[in-house]
């Protein structure tokens, strides 16, 4: 073992997580990762969990925290501050609330180094004197999640505290100070905030609202996918979402969704599992045409749907938190993007003709 060692990778377990082995624990939340690469890593010292090396057999409990040390530090991209318009919504000495566009990567990695939101954001505190360690928190393995972790990550001083996939749109929170950023992932953490997504999905959602319980964890054939596991299993992490109709449109349904857990694409496949995946959503089979019929005239009109609105139909419409130093109930709304808006009016005016 080497005499010195970088930390890789640290997660600290859900209250409610279940004994599962160490090396599991890690393939589940390690992108790219395989359990040999883990295991080897074990024989080596590699892994602790709390502070002590332990082999693959070690069986994690709550509140574990678990590091992938190496005997090399972990490479590090250089934040390079970029002047991108930001669509701020609110601004104050200890945050801001920006509105991001569909199709920007909220933080560099995995080939997105540049033009992200934090480059953006790099550029427009520095224009305020302020220098700021914008990096995610070090429990985030995953660049397109739509939350980075229920676990508060106090190694994080400030910048992000959660993150929304690339092609979703919408409301996210950036601490700029120490004190923010610790006030706002402890809220995160224990699910205080206030968020609703808007979402079209595809076929005609029957109940008026519902709630999802299941696990999500890693697709056990694509690392890169997330899947539904029963709640209580093994697999994955506990997730709950709430949805509720806002229109039916026929062959695709208007829905507002409320999560109480924020899982990497939770939204996503847990509406896909019960049979209403995201309009457009190409990484998970939303980019067909799943509902309707095979007349050449609709299959045109979803290609102009398609078109008009060339990503996933999910738009993180409001958020709601405690202010860190004022202790005031914030609550911020951003409307649906013309893209989205358009998407709807297409299918508002489908359903008035076929009527």
């Amino acid at each position: 073992m080497a005499d010195e060692l970088f930390e890789h990778f640290r997660f600290v377990a859900d209250k409610g997580q279940g004994l599962v082995r160490v090396d599991k624990f890690l393939v589940d939340r390690i992108v790219g990762t395989s359990r040999n690469r883990i295991q080897r890593a074990a024989e080596g010292g590699f892994i602790l969990v709390n502070g002590r090396p332990e082999k693959v057999s070690y069986k994690v409990k709550p509140l574990d925290v678990v590091q992938v040390m190496m005997d090399r530090p972990r490479h590090s991209t250089e934040i390079v501050p970029e002047d991108i318009p930001l669509d701020i919504i609110y601004e104050d000495e200890d945050l801001l609330v920006v509105n991001k566009p569909a199709g920007m990567v909220v933080h560099p990695g995995h080939g997105n180094y540049t033009g992200t939101l934090v480059n953006a954001l790099a550029h427009h505190l520095l224009s305020e004197g302020i220098e700021m360690d914008l990096g995610a928190s070090a429990n985030d393995t995953d660049d397109d999640g739509e939350e980075a972790s229920d676990t508060p990550s106090f190694q994080q001083r400030c910048g992000l505290v959660h993150r929304i996939d690339k092609e979703t749109s919408g409301l996210l929170v950036i601490a700029k100070n120490e004190e923010a950023g610790t006030s706002l992932s402890r809220q995160f953490f224990h699910k205080t905030t206030r968020r609703l997504y808007t979402a079209l999905v595809w076929g005609h959602v029957e109940a008026d609202e519902g709630v999802i319980e299941g696990n999500i964890g890693r697709n056990k054939r694509d690392r890169i996918l997330m899947d539904f596991y029963p709640a209580g299993s093994d697999e994955g992490k506990p997730a709950v979402t709430h949805y509720r109709v806002l229109q039916r449109l026929g062959y695709v349904t208007l829905v507002e969704c409320r999560l109480e857990t924020g899982r990497t694409h939770q939204i996503r496949v847990h509406m896909k599992h019960i049979g209403h995946t995201l309009f457009n959503d190409k990484t998970y089979g939303g980019d067909q045409i799943l509902k309707g019929t095979t007349f050449s005239r609709y299959t045109q009109f979803v290609k102009r749907c398609f078109e008009v609105c060339p990503r996933q139909a999910l738009h993180a419409r409001t958020l709601g938190f405690r202010h860190p130093r004022t202790g005031e109930e914030m609550d911020f709304e951003a409307p649906l993007p013309p893209d989205m808006t358009q998407l709807v009016e297409l299918w508002n005016d489908y359903i008035s003709h076929r009527e």
